[in-house]
């Protein structure tokens, strides 16, 4: 059974933030990085191994989704973190998978926030990840055919039948974010947030203050980019989304590293890593903010845990912030196609 208020239980005491009723570390782990998006997934064998040590290093909550490696990584979380259930918040996403639409085996991904397809989710999730309950459960997209109210009160339903205990939104405006407050609870909001990412700025972090929204960071360190990963878009796989988006392609790239080699020598100067320096500073911008790095590296998740005890002074926060923002990074986040799917506020008009 999940405990109503979490502590790390051993390895490294991070600090903690409040998502609902919980108290989980700041910096978390996102687990898509395992088996989706990123180029070919590891071997179970190191996913384990790199969950594991992030339960050691402290960290308390988990990032799933039924999107990532087509319910692979739920299974993978399952079948890893069942034994430790009681040490950490699981959070999961439903509305966005792979479905076998052309009826060929091939499964494609799509967004469907009918309340029929979450609950059809839902159920799957919870067999994936050996549990009873999902903590935090997501709509990973909204579904612009299905109205926002319609889709949350689904997983109002699911509260009510303790498959879930808390709901969340990932990539919604700060507008429907208010629709849906009116619906049910809003435990989290999920978006890319991070020094060359200042979309939530615009109006969703202020919301989620007013409404006692967490909001969770994901891609905290740029895609990689901020943590010294400067491969080309032409460099990485087919199957890696890096591949086509805007930052990573030519022209783009060239200008955002001679970003990246200031900000590293503004690390170095700390005595910080790139990566870690680039979380303290997202974790900087409020006390509801937590962050979900992912990486596929032991090293990384004991890296990435200690940036949650880095203080940053006014100075260090100022000069980020003068150095890598919306003005100086070349190109927008997303591709048009993939900003299509989003309903986030955009910087990039």
């Amino acid at each position: 059974m999940t405990q109503a208020t979490l502590q790390p239980t051993y390895g490294t005491d991070l600090p903690v933030r409040a998502i609902a009723n919980f108290n989980i570390s700041a910096v978390s782990m996102g687990c898509m990085n395992i088996s989706h998006a990123y180029g070919a997934p590891v071997s179970d064998a190191q996913g384990e191994r790199v969950l594991l040590s992030a339960l050691d290093a402290g960290m308390t909550m988990f990032d799933t989704a039924t999107l990532y490696g087509f319910g692979a990584n739920e299974t993978l979380v399952g079948k890893t973190l069942s034994k430790h259930r009681s040490q950490f918040m699981l959070a999961s996403k439903c509305a966005m998978g792979g479905e076998d639409v052309n009826g060929n085996g091939k499964l494609i991904r799509v967004i469907d926030g009918s309340p029929a397809n979450i609950k059809r989710h839902c159920e799957r999730s919870l067999k994936r990840l050996q549990t009873d309950v999902i903590d935090l459960y997501y709509l990973h997209r909204w579904d612009r055919n299905v109205p926002i109210e319609d889709s949350v009160g689904a997983l109002a339903d699911l509260v009510r039948e303790g498959k879930i205990q808390h709901i969340g939104l990932s990539e919604v405006s700060a507008t429907t974010l208010r629709k849906a407050a009116t619906e049910a609870p809003i435990a989290a909001l999920q978006t890319e947030y991070s020094l060359w990412t200042r979309n939530p700025e615009i109006a969703v972090l202020k919301a989620c203050q007013e409404l006692g929204t967490a909001f969770v960071a994901f891609s905290p360190v740029g895609r990689g980019f901020l943590a010294d990963n400067t491969t080309p878009a032409a460099g990485y796989p087919v199957s890696d989304i890096r591949n086509t988006m805007p930052r990573f392609l030519p022209g783009n790239y060239e200008r955002n590293l001679a970003l990246l080699a200031q900000f590293k020598a503004i690390a170095a100067s700390l005595g910080h890593t790139p990566a870690q320096l680039a979380l303290a500073w997202v974790l900087h911008q409020g006390s509801h903010i937590v962050a979900i790095p992912g990486t596929t590296q032991v090293a990384h998740v004991h890296d990435n845990a200690q940036a949650a005890h880095i203080q940053l002074s006014g100075d260090t926060l100022a000069q980020l912030d003068a150095l890598i923002n919306h003005n100086t990074v070349a190109g927008p986040r997303y591709t048009a196609q993939a900003e299509s799917e989003v309903d986030t506020e955009t910087l990039d008009a």
